[in-house]
């Protein structure tokens, strides 16, 4: 594998995780590239352009390029009307990956490509063109998928089993050379609610730079933060949306306190999506009535070199979303040593050992929450327990080795003929 063309159309690896629709995504894409450039594969990611001021191509480092693409206003523009704009996207993407005769680059130009990969569906639906118009191998990763996040919601089921993102996701899941899964609940999904062809399934989780994410000592970084060391600190990162299910935490952190429990609650995330304006109102509105001001800290979202010091600085970090295809946010805590209390649902099971390094729960009910996380900090012993529990499980998560994995897929794609249809 020489030259791989990543497409991140509607967010790009350069902005920062949790502000609109930026999240794990966003992570996900910048690492994977650069673990793959620096063992030597050139990589081009294409995104959209979002501002007038961003230049045609950043060279984030050796070997790895991003290209902002024109295709649409120069601003960003919610989900629902970018669909619009992915013809353009590709029109313009075709000919970035082409000479002026339309074919593939010369090698002073950096040479052809072997491979394209798509992340999230309105990036698929530019790959799935581009694969036939450039006879290259396409290997995609959805990040979520529409039937698993109605499944996690029945009111949504069935609007979405028809939905026009759920149909596009099958038909490129159909076409794709390899769909790439973070975990084997994320596969099984795929071939219970889209008919994935297993064989064409590659595992691939996601990981952590362990060079930002270890554990630390505690009071250094509750001093960093201001924060006091005689509370029970919990911890929510995440977009602000009903997926996310923000308002658990909140009042998971009330009934503590109702029990006596000294604790305080910081929030990290901007509003996400049409409903993120509503949930960010609605949790302040959960927050006043609960009488939590003083204990309860919304904060912007963070650059990784300063989210590892709040994960270190908490007792338990919280994930209660309504789905999740892997959970960044788990395997970042679980790497600094901190223990999960997460819901039961998609990756979130493979990063989360109940009674070992956190809790899973199984219902959406914050009495339920409130038990496990008064279980794990009862007593120091079991805390300590958790947390080295916690910080053993994430050890083999490295992008070193995640890259190493996507390579050797993509490079196996080039060995057979590309799917047709």
């Amino acid at each position: 594998m020489r030259r791989l063309a990543v497409l991140s159309f509607h967010t790009s690896p350069l902005l920062q995780p949790g502000i609109g629709d930026s999240g794990g995504m966003n992570v996900y894409v910048r690492e994977m590239a650069t673990a793959l450039a620096r063992q030597g594969v050139r990589v081009d990611i294409f995104t959209r352009r979002t501002d007038g001021s961003q230049g045609d191509s950043v060279a984030v480092e050796p070997n790895l390029v991003v290209h902002h693409v024109s295709a649409g206003p120069a601003s960003e523009l919610p989900l629902a009307e970018l669909e619009g704009h992915v013809g353009e996207f590709t029109s313009r993407v075709l000919t970035a990956m082409t000479d002026d005769h339309g074919m593939p680059p010369s090698e002073d130009a950096g040479g052809r490509y072997d491979a394209i990969h798509a992340n999230y569906w309105l990036s698929a639906v530019a790959g799935h063109t581009l694969k036939h118009e450039l006879g290259l191998p396409l290997a995609v990763t959805f990040h979520t998928l529409d039937r698993v996040k109605a499944e996690a919601d029945p009111g949504d089921a069935a609007a979405s089993l028809n939905s026009l993102r759920a149909r596009i996701e099958a038909t490129v899941i159909g076409c794709a050379d390899a769909v790439l899964a973070s975990c084997a609940v994320e596969a099984d999904q795929l071939v219970a609610l889209y008919d994935a062809d297993p064989q064409r399934i590659v595992i691939v989780p996601p990981a952590i730079d362990h060079a930002f994410f270890a554990p630390g000592d505690a009071t250094m970084a509750r001093d960093a933060l201001h924060l006091a060391h005689d509370t029970v600190e919990l911890l929510f990162v995440g977009r602000l949306q009903p997926l996310k299910r923000p308002d658990i935490v909140v009042l998971t952190l009330a009934e503590l306190v109702a029990r006596g429990m000294n604790a305080h609650l910081s929030i990290i995330g901007g509003p996400s999506g049409p409903e993120g304006g509503a949930t960010v109102d609605r949790l302040r509105a959960i927050v006043a009535e609960a009488n939590l001001e003083d204990r309860v800290r919304f904060v912007p979202p963070q650059p990784h070199h300063l989210l590892s010091t709040w994960y270190r600085a908490s007792d338990v970090v919280v994930v209660p979303s309504r789905s999740e295809s892997f959970g960044l946010v788990a395997l970042e805590a679980a790497t600094c040593g901190i223990p999960v209390v997460a819901s039961k649902v998609g990756g979130l099971t493979t990063l989360v050992t109940s009674g070992v390094t956190g809790e899973l729960i199984e219902t959406p009910d914050p009495l339920a929450y409130t038990d496990a996380i008064s279980a794990i900090v009862r007593d120091d012993a079991t805390w300590a327990s958790f947390s080295r529990a916690a910080t053993a499980l994430a050890a083999p998560y490295t992008w070193s080795s995640a890259a190493t994995e996507l390579s050797l897929a993509l490079e196996g794609l080039r060995q057979r003929a590309t799917i047709a249809t």
